[in-house]
């Protein structure tokens, strides 16, 4: 059966607040209109309005809420509607909802789940369409997890909600109509390892989120330079699976990291350097990064060239054979 990465989403929504009373969603639209991309469709109209509520636009009182009603044994997914709504709750992310349990010597757990629509490639205006996954990844305390297939996005986020430790959940907007064959409810590789797409020989991919699916789309069209190109799925940030890179690079002896955000200090460069650091003898050519050019996100008539593609990711590949 063929399914959508948003029917994946609402579904692993539907089965955990079947799965346990305590799990309960709230933010901005998401009740009455089951969101803006109607992730939780139809969820309060199946368990009511205790459960699946509307809040004011406050993305700071949303995440604080959250933290109370961990503390009084609830599990609460929150939706940042979208990325760049993100900022105003970012203090009690990053100062509460992360410290939280260390704080309290682990007596005090925060099972929370942040839902962030994230990225480009959907026409949007300003603060719509931001990858401010590195800030979080960057934070002790949270996993960050991307999914960037409809079963990930299911298993992902249904492992994430049950989590005693709080977890940052970016979904990537553009691929919400993503459809791949599957089956729900459905259990793939956990939070904090990497998973090979695409074997190959010639040079590694790594991507997350989004770009999972331009990363497979440039080694299909590879094959047409001779190319074989290996692509691999990052999924999650914190806690990051460098030994699966590793791998793949005492293979192919070259390594492209992918990602929308900015190049610099985006989260491709940890991966650079945990492979230099890991597997610097069978380096045939430097780690490179393709990602999104070292300005605020553009008007949406310029976004196609802001965000790499097919073409960008191969003269990167190119770069690392010319060595």
């Amino acid at each position: 059966m063929a399914i959508t990465m948003a029917q994946a989403l609402n579904q692993a929504l539907h089965d955990a607040f079947e799965a346990d009373d305590k799990v309960v969603l709230f933010g901005e639209d998401v009740g009455t209109l089951g969101g803006v991309f109607r992730i939780s469709d139809k969820l309060q109209e199946r368990f009511g309005d205790k459960r699946c509520f509307d809040t004011p636009l406050a993305e700071s009182g949303i995440a604080g809420t959250a933290v109370g009603m961990a503390i009084y044994g609830y599990r609460p997914i929150i939706e940042m509607q979208f990325d760049g709504f993100t900022y105003p709750a970012f203090e009690q992310i990053v100062s509460h909802i992360a410290k939280m349990r260390n704080r309290s010597r682990g007596t005090v757990k925060m099972p929370i789940t942040v839902r962030i629509p994230f990225g480009g490639g959907i026409g949007a205006v300003e603060h719509h369409s931001e990858s401010p996954e590195a800030y979080f990844a960057h934070t002790a305390g949270l996993k960050v997890v991307s999914p960037g297939t409809p079963s990930d996005a299911y298993s992902l986020l249904t492992e994430s909600i049950f989590s005693d430790d709080p977890v940052i959940f970016f979904e990537p907007k553009r691929r919400y109509w993503l459809k791949e064959e599957a089956s729900l409810p459905v259990r793939t590789e956990p939070i904090g390892k990497c998973v090979v797409r695409r074997e190959g020989t010639t040079a590694t991919l790594a991507a997350y989120g989004p770009m999972v699916k331009t990363c497979m789309e440039t080694a299909e069209a590879a094959e047409a330079e001779g190319w074989d190109l290996e692509v691999i799925d990052i999924r999650s940030l914190t806690p990051f699976d460098h030994q699966t890179i590793v791998e793949s690079v005492e293979k192919t002896g070259r390594l492209v990291v992918v990602h929308e955000a900015s190049t610099s200090v985006g989260f491709g460069a940890e991966v650079a350097a945990r492979v230099q650091e890991k597997a610097f003898y069978h380096l045939e050519a430097p780690v490179m990064r393709v990602g999104g050019f070292d300005v605020p996100y553009p008007a949406a008539m310029l976004e196609e060239f802001f965000l790499p593609d097919v073409d960008r990711i191969l003269d990167a590949v190119g770069r690392t054979l010319d060595y």
